[in-house]
């Protein structure tokens, strides 16, 4: 059933697309963002939304939704019969899943209840797709490689901040652009990630078998306005909200050095990439890339310190040489191939995004307590 639109010709009938975590952050703003920009689809959208509200904070983006015009749908992924209530669509965004690297993996975190989340519901999605004949468009992770070359990488610090060092020698797929599609993917990846990658592999997998189009695009960090915040899936937000309410702040690892990298990425920057995915008919393209804002887009923990002690006033972070198994000193994600593909890159500067994110922490004073209701501050 699935559609391919021709930009700037509009059809009798509009592209219908289902996104799943509707109310989360990121499948939020692309909602949002997609019916704001229908034009770079060819013709009118009709999205259907579904949330099971799993996520702390998420049904506050329920009103915000029904007000767009979304088709919203309780439901979870993890059940059959919630998808079987749902109408054929031609594209199946799928951004529900559970993003915490460390989810699964303590005390306080079922794994089997990862593993549902973030496979048997994308399995779940597949089917739907093999059913109706639905394109399959799956936000995946940078969390899909490899932990051990990735934590064994040659560090430099500068500026309050982990580089690599490209003078020594580097594994395959990695350069001073970031990590590549080509870097291996081997376990161990962390629970969180083995259940991105095993998703990717059955999606190429269902869309070889049933003929449907897959597209897998594997983001680094994404952040931005009204993202919850928690320190373990969202940490700009989270580390911004603190700050301006002077909650305690803690480096951890890395000898409590704060040094510890990670490039941004905007939501709203995937939209034109969907658009292109969405609108071609090729089955030559590689079905696989990296999203990210790369080094340019890239901070420290320490170096996000700074930028809230200049937005907000001073607050002490305190430190602690603690090492955790899933942590990585630097994660920037090559998005060379999707330039060369798709023409893509990200538009969204860091500062922007931070400043997006800070603006929203002033008009907001209780999100940190709204997105994770056991926080005490």
């Amino acid at each position: 059933m699935w559609k391919v639109g021709k930009t700037g010709n509009k059809t009798a009938n509009p592209l219908k697309i289902l996104v799943t975590g509707a109310c989360g952050f990121v499948g939020s703003t692309l909602i949002q963002g997609l019916l704001e920009s229908q034009s770079l689809f060819g013709g009118p959208l009709e999205i259907v939304g579904l949330d099971n509200f799993s996520r702390p904070g998420s049904k506050q983006n329920e009103p915000r939704l029904e007000k767009l015009g979304v088709d919203f749908r309780r439901g979870d992924i993890r059940q059959p019969d919630d998808l079987a209530n749902l109408p054929a669509v031609d594209w199946v965004l799928d951004c529900a899943a559970n993003p915490s690297v460390l989810a699964g993996a303590t005390k306080d975190s079922s794994s089997r209840e990862l593993i549902d989340n973030n496979l048997i519901g994308t399995i779940n999605l597949l089917e739907q797709c093999k059913k109706h004949k639905s394109g399959f468009l799956l936000l995946s992770t940078s969390r899909v490689y490899s932990i051990p070359p990735l934590a064994s990488l040659s560090m430099l610090t500068t500026n309050d901040a982990f580089a690599l060092d490209t003078a020594t020698s580097l594994p395959p797929g990695i350069s001073d652009d970031g990590i590549s599609e080509s870097f291996f993917t081997t376990p161990p990846l962390s629970l969180y990630g083995a259940s991105k990658l095993t998703s990717e592999t059955l999606a190429l997998e269902y869309g070889h078998c049933f003929d449907f189009p897959v597209w897998i695009n594997r983001c680094g960090v994404l952040a931005g306005a009204g993202q919850f915040g928690r320190v373990d899936q969202g940490i700009f937000s989270f580390w911004i909200n603190s700050h301006l309410r002077r909650a305690p702040l803690r480096y951890l690892g890395f000898n409590g050095s704060g040094y510890q990298t990670r490039d941004c990425l905007h939501p709203n920057d995937l939209l034109q990439l969907l658009a292109k995915q969405i609108q071609t008919s090729s089955k030559t393209i590689p079905p696989i890339c990296n999203l990210g804002g790369g080094p340019t887009n890239a901070m420290s923990l320490k170096q996000l310190t700074s930028w809230c002690n200049d937005r907000f006033g001073t607050h002490y972070v305190e430190s602690t040489p603690e090492t955790r198994s899933f942590d990585l000193p630097w994660v920037v994600m090559d998005a060379q191939l999707a330039r060369d593909l798709w023409d893509w890159e990200a538009q969204t500067p860091l500062t922007s995004i931070l400043e997006e994110i800070a603006s929203h922490a002033e008009a907001h004073p209780n999100w940190i307590t709204i997105s994770n209701p056991t926080s005490k501050t």
